[in-house]
């Protein structure tokens, strides 16, 4: 339909969006998802050019990722999430939590670090400037389980149960910068987490999964908030338009279904990738301690032998 006052082919219903705002395919969004799957592609390219390879598998990982940011803010669904707070519910659980973790299982840190030339002695190319930011004590401190879990938090509560939501969606900027927010609390969270990618902080699998249901209860507890609320809690979507035949109560009702249900469906799918990559790490610690054995003679086992022998003969 043709927006008065924007001059926007939109398809959808004929609605007045909220406070005479139109949204569409976010160009910043596009130009993004196309630039990362673009470099992506060269690095990966620039590998293989050498006789270097890359797993497939990863690869399809982060296209998978990128195309989950396209879907929710590169289509309809980024109009209807204006007036819909189911809609934006699922954009906002898909761009902190899905996409995120298919990004990261993509390792895109590992591959720029491969595919970056090394640059020349006494001098700082991008590879160099990669590590030293990796390394900073800037990112120990946004990738730390005591900075990351408070803010994966409070990007429930302190955003949704305050008035800074219908400020930022009264915007195109304030809506672009909280989306961005959203993803990027995402990737710290997810990053030391997942532990394929190197960074500052490499915590054990017990701790992985600590660090994972650590914020579970708390997304639980949001969604059965607005699930049991008796009033529309967000002023944005508390008068959604009557062309869409929809009741503000309902609607955040099913945005607290939603927002229950990615608080177990993502973590439950994360700890089975901890859980392989703990097999994976005991199985390669496994063939490292065989190979080491067939190269000294298994003198390790030798040697315990010989510290039973010893017992028993006290023993005698």
């Amino acid at each position: 339909m043709e927006h008065s006052g924007h001059g926007m082919n939109m398809d959808l219903p004929p609605f007045t969006l909220g406070r005479g705002l139109a949204f569409s395919a976010d160009p910043f969004f596009l130009v993004g998802c196309v630039l990362a799957l673009a470099l992506y592609g060269y690095a990966v390219l620039r590998l293989r050019r050498r006789g270097d390879g890359w797993p497939v598998n990863r690869t399809v990982f982060f296209v998978i990722g990128v195309l989950s940011i396209a879907l929710v803010m590169c289509t309809g669904l980024n109009d209807y999430g204006m007036v819909m707070f189911s809609v934006h519910m699922v954009q906002h659980m898909v761009i902190s939590m899905v996409s995120p973790i298919l990004l990261l299982l993509g390792a895109p840190v590992t591959l720029m670090l491969r595919a970056l030339p090394v640059a020349g002695r006494d001098r700082t190319g991008p590879r160099e400037v990669l590590l030293m930011l990796l390394h900073s004590r800037y990112m120990r401190i946004v990738t730390h389980p005591v900075f990351t879990i408070p803010l994966f938090i409070a990007s429930l509560y302190a955003l949704y149960f305050t008035p800074l939501f219908d400020f930022l969606m009264g915007s195109k900027p304030g809506h672009l910068a909280m989306m961005l927010h959203f993803l990027t609390v995402g990737l710290v969270f997810f990053w030391p987490i997942m532990g394929i990618d190197p960074g500052p902080h490499r915590p054990g699998y017990v701790m992985r999964m600590m660090e994972l249901f650590a914020g579970m209860p708390f997304h639980a507890f949001f969604g059965i908030a607005l699930m049991m609320a008796s009033q529309p809690m967000v002023e944005t979507y508390s008068d959604p338009p009557a062309s869409l035949g929809i009741d503000a109560l309902s609607d955040q009702n099913w945005a607290g279904g939603i927002a229950w249900a990615f608080s177990e469906i993502p973590s439950v799918l994360v700890l089975i990738a901890l859980v392989f990559q703990w097999y994976r790490s005991d199985q390669r610690a496994a063939k490292r301690s065989d190979r080491a054995a067939d190269r000294d003679g298994d003198k390790e086992l030798a040697a315990y032998n010989a510290y039973l022998a010893s017992l028993q003969a006290r023993g005698r």
